[in-house]
């Protein structure tokens, strides 16, 4: 296929529909989910329907485990998740399957380098096909739906024949338009998995919170600390309300029971894009834990 290919991860957190509408090419990074009853067989499914086991120690390979597959297992389990980024011959096969397919070049979008080393992996990949194919990679410096907006800002751009260059130009000026903010129920995953960073001077010691944080720069730091669940999902609210026009809206959330009650606080916001709702995906849901609502905004500009 003739044209510019955007390739991304799994973090991005598009849906499948949108995946396929814009051929996006999606590279998972690797998830494993620990503690898992051995006996427990069956207990989650890839994205192409096949059973995710259980080995002898307790471990699933959830790489390619649903969203809402990835949730049930965790919820009845009560098992830990940790990530790691893909090789560089991930990007590598992505890359060489574009160019084999007739794509004039390659735009790659990553999650924040700041959080994971899937950038450099995609840019190692992207250099063992110099001279022979034009990739540029792009470090969103975002992750989850903010990520995946600016997937789609690529792909539409690519679509409407702008060249690569003009393709990762705009991405990277978009970039400085798309804000994520997640409420979680508690800091427990962020600080076991190690992604709390300066955040963690911010909350202190502080447990009875319902803690918002944000990606600043690239990296998880404390936005707010609430006292409830409800001002916490107010706080959210009123944070994307106050943010002026928004050209895209996302939310995604780690089967929080109250996530409706958050899209009513946040109806009056219209996009010029149709509002993105999806459960919140392994790579970052491993590291923010169950209830996490997680909301994306791209401004208009």
């Amino acid at each position: 296929m003739a044209g510019i290919r955007v390739v991304t991860d799994n973090a991005c957190d598009l849906p499948a529909n949108l995946v396929a509408k814009h051929q996006i090419t999606v590279v998972p990074l690797d998830v494993r989910v620990k503690g898992v009853d051995p006996g427990t067989r069956g207990s989650a499914s890839t994205r192409d329907g096949e059973r995710a086991g259980v080995s002898g120690d307790g471990i699933v390979d959830a790489t390619n485990t649903s969203p809402e597959d990835f949730w049930e297992l965790m919820n009845s389990s009560g098992a830990t998740a940790e990530t790691s980024a893909p090789s560089p011959g991930a990007f590598l096969e992505a890359f060489s399957r574009a160019r084999d397919e007739g794509a004039e070049g390659v735009i790659c979008v990553t999650l924040s380098a700041g959080l994971s080393g899937t950038y450099q992996a995609a840019v190692t990949g992207a250099a063992e096909l110099a001279g022979s194919m034009a990739i540029e990679v792009v470090d969103s410096r975002a992750v989850t739906l903010a990520e995946g907006f600016l997937v789609l800002d690529a792909a539409e751009a690519a679509a409407q024949g702008h060249s690569l260059s003009e393709v990762a130009d705009l991405v990277r000026a978009r970039a400085e338009l798309v804000h994520i903010l997640g409420g979680l129920d508690s800091l427990d995953t962020l600080r076991r998995g190690g992604r709390i960073g300066p955040a963690q001077a911010f909350f202190g010691s502080l447990l009875a919170i319902k803690p918002i944080v944000e990606l600043r720069e690239g990296v998880v730091e404390g936005e707010s600390r609430q006292r409830t669940r409800s001002r916490s999902l107010r706080y959210l609210a009123d944070k994307v309300l106050a943010a002026g026009p928004v050209r895209r809206l996302g939310v995604s959330h780690a089967t929080a029971s109250d996530v409706d009650q958050f899209l009513e606080l946040t109806a009056s916001v219209t996009p010029e894009f149709p509002l993105i709702v999806t459960h919140l995906g392994a790579v970052i849901g491993a590291h923010t834990g169950p209830g996490t609502i997680g909301v994306s905004y791209e401004l208009a500009g």
